[in-house]
Order: structure tokens, then sequence, then C-alpha cells
């Protein structure tokens, strides 16, 4: 767990706004990813910088027990050209906490480091949090995920 800046940047994505009461985002997130995957969203997306899959937690209305909007998209160069039915954002610059979930996704590894995080004391803006599924996580038996928590 490290604190680093990272620069501004732009997604495209498909989004859904969700809370983590009653366990909504536990099959609000899990059907985005499937829309995702099964409609080929990512060869969709216009200007893609590379083909990590970017999932964000932002538009939060005060903290992680409130709703907030997932985007799942990827990273692009610009917001020029935002196909029908997704949405495009930029996120400002800030400081973020990298935390690495490792393991089987398919075992809940991403969100057993979710929990680690909701427990922590860490000091959250509640800005724009993200998690980054590039080339470690090809293999979901035995992936890294990045996971960037916005930080005063």
């Amino acid at each position: 767990m490290s604190n680093q800046t990272i620069q501004k940047f732009s997604v495209i994505g498909i989004s859904v706004r969700t809370s983590n009461e009653n366990g909504k985002a536990g099959q609000d997130i899990p059907a985005l990813w499937n829309k995702f995957m099964t409609e080929g969203i990512a060869e969709q997306i216009p200007n893609k910088i590379d083909n990590s899959i970017y999932c964000i937690y932002t538009e939060y209305e005060k903290d992680h027990t409130k709703p907030y909007t997932t985007i799942l998209g990827c990273k692009v160069g610009n917001l020029d050209e935002i196909p029908n039915g997704m949405v495009g954002q930029t996120f400002e610059e800030t400081t973020y906490s990298k935390h690495i979930a490792k393991g089987n996704i398919l075992q809940g590894m991403v969100f057993n480091e979710w929990t680690k995080i909701w427990n922590s004391d860490l000091s959250r803006t509640f800005t724009a949090d993200f998690e980054v599924y590039g080339e470690k996580a090809q293999n979901p038996e035995n992936a890294e995920v990045d996971i960037f928590i916005a930080v005063k």
C-alpha cells in the first residue's frame, strides 16, 4: 500500500448507479461486467490508450455506504466520440492509495480487498476510486488487480 499521484485521465464505458445497501452492488456490478464482456464493449470504445479495463466508483452521495456510480470501461485519449449507450468522464489529478488484490478473481479476491479498505482508517475523499484489470489480470485463477483509493 503506497500513495501516488495519478495524472488526469478520461474513460469511456458503460455505467450503473448502485449502492452497497442490501447487496444491491453485488447484483448490479456483476451484471455490468456481464454486459461489458458479452457485448464486446471494450472493442466498441474509440481512442483507447490500451486494453486495460477500468472499473471506477464515483459520484458518491456521501461514502461507500450510500449510492454511487460504477463505470466499466477503458482509458481513452479524448472524449470527442462517445458511442450511444456509453458514458465518458474525465478524472482530475489526485493522490491515491494503491492496493493490490492477488489471487483467484472468481473467488472474490477483489471484494476481499475492498472489505479491508472499508475497514481501514484511510482518509478517503470519495471522489473516484478505481480498479485496473491489466496484463496481470488475464489469468483469473492467478490474477493481480490494482485498486486505487482517492485520499486526502
